[in-house]
């Protein structure tokens, strides 16, 4: 393989410095989030956050528990930070508080919080069915099981946990006053006070066991997509002059500039959903319109795929590669009166098609990257490799190679996770062991029912590491290539 070419090495080597030295990001203006991806180019790839947490990308997850947390009552003589890093009012949590409801512990580093201004109390980042709250909070979380310190832990996959809450205008809140009442003692960037502990607890809804959950990112450069959010379905309430305590009184300036700029509307607007599934741990009210697979149910599938009956497979099972609800075809139902009698091949091959067909849900993103409908977003990791060997004259064999093994074991392992639904890649991958009639005939009859589909896009599988391409031509990506998942993280808050 030939080696890269200047190019792409001097945009990482251009990435990492801007990271290494604080390029200047604001929310508005010239250096504003619709410019953050010229020094960070994470704020422009995929799975970025915040998004609006709508009905169509919405799964009830039966097996989602209630958010347990540890040691967040603090005594006073705990004293925490509180400070104005420019970009918002940070306080610092001690290293005992943890969350102990998650496969490894992720362990308490920062809470910070997004909001509006005097006029417009409207500043949370993630929305609700479109509806934007007057705050948000963030309560930063590390994974300490895998890595000794945040900075280490910022920019890997599995790195970071937030908690997201959603905060009204409305009752006063005699927690968040614990440390609002010191704000004065903040009021330009780089300023710092000692706050007494006190129950962080309190700042959270009453529920805890009602939530969204999602793979995304940073809101905040580098944005690097990184963060598992949880994100609390029920609000808190904090009092008119409380939030105008954070809307009219901070500044993002120095105490000793002439003019100070106010430190307001700090909130990232909306990202694309780019097809990912959010989980939901309840049901009611929530527009949901089927549940995710059970885990030993996919467990099930996959043996089934290795050693079973893959007739049965296609007969009876396959739809449940999908989510419940989404296995049916979108539009009319056929006038069986007017049809001609199907023979039982016809019939099974229209069950495999009812089970891959599925409703895009990332119309937005699919035409933003400019790709032909049919086509599906490639993933960040495939657009940079293939970006990189297209500036080096190389061939696709590192491209193929990825698409061929690495991306069929991640979407295998994200499948079984209930992240993601099951990638035809990846039953290709799966089966390719198989040297049986039935196996050719299944692989066969998912080849030609994906390849008469002309509008509809293929099961679609999301992670953190993307949308796993199906097409067998790779197409030019329309993005910028992305900087290693190794570069040091520097300059962040989320």
């Amino acid at each position: 393989m030939h080696c890269l070419t200047f190019t792409p090495i001097v945009s990482l080597l251009m990435t990492f410095l801007a990271v290494l030295h604080g390029a200047k990001w604001t929310y508005s203006g010239p250096d504003g989030q619709h410019y953050w991806q010229k020094h960070y180019p994470y704020c422009g790839g995929a799975f970025q956050s915040p998004i609006d947490l709508k009905p169509g990308l919405l799964r009830f997850d039966p097996t989602l528990r209630p958010i347990e947390i540890q040691n967040y009552n603090l005594l006073p003589n705990e004293q925490l930070t509180l400070g104005n890093n420019g970009h918002s009012i940070q306080l610092s949590l001690p290293s005992k508080m943890h969350i102990s409801s998650l496969p490894q512990r992720y362990t308490a580093a920062q809470l910070h919080l997004h909001w509006g201004s005097s006029s417009r109390l409207t500043g949370s980042e993630h929305t609700v069915n479109r509806k934007q709250y007057a705050a948000e909070m963030h309560v930063v979380h590390f994974n300490s099981d895998k890595y000794p310190t945040l900075s280490m832990a910022v920019d890997k996959s599995d790195g970071l946990a937030v908690l997201g809450v959603l905060i009204e205008v409305g009752d006063f809140n005699p927690a968040f006053e614990q440390f609002l009442r010191f704000i004065n003692g903040i009021k330009y960037k780089d300023q710092k006070v000692q706050v007494p502990g006190f129950n962080i607890r309190q700042l959270l809804p009453a529920r805890l066991d009602e939530y969204y959950r999602y793979d995304g990112s940073l809101t905040t450069p580098p944005c690097y997509p990184s963060v598992l959010w949880t994100v609390f379905r029920n609000h808190v309430t904090i009092s008119r002059k409380q939030f105008l305590a954070l809307a009219a009184s901070l500044y993002s300036s120095d105490a000793q500039d002439s003019a100070p700029v106010p430190l307001n509307d700090n909130y990232r607007r909306p990202q694309p959903s780019d097809s990912r599934v959010v989980l939901v741990s309840f049901k009611e009210g929530s527009g949901l319109q089927g549940t995710v697979t059970s885990p030993l149910t996919r467990k099930r599938i996959v043996q089934q795929l290795l050693v079973g009956d893959l007739a049965d497979l296609a007969d009876d099972g396959l739809y449940k590669l999908l989510p419940s609800g989404s296995e049916k075809l979108h539009g009319k139902k056929k006038d069986l009166k007017n049809q001609e009698s199907e023979t039982p091949a016809k019939a099974k091959q229209q069950r495999l098609d009812s089970s891959i067909q599925k409703k895009s849900q990332s119309d937005h993103s699919v035409g933003k990257l400019g790709l032909a409908e049919e086509a599906l977003c490639f993933i960040p990791l495939e657009q940079r490799v293939h970006l990189q060997q297209k500036q080096s004259h190389t061939e696709g064999q590192l491209v193929q190679a990825l698409r061929d093994v690495t991306f069929p074991e991640l979407n295998l392992k994200s499948y079984l996770d209930c992240k993601s639904n099951l990638a035809l890649p990846t039953i290709r991958h799966i089966l390719h062991g198989r040297p049986t009639d039935e196996a050719n005939e299944l692989e066969h009859s998912l080849k030609m029912a994906f390849n008469r589909r002309k509008t509809s896009t293929a099961i679609k599988p999301v992670t953190k590491y993307g949308t796993f391409p199906t097409a067998a031509v790779p197409r030019k990506p329309h993005s910028p290539g992305y900087p290693h998942p190794w570069l040091l993280p520097m300059e962040w808050e989320d």
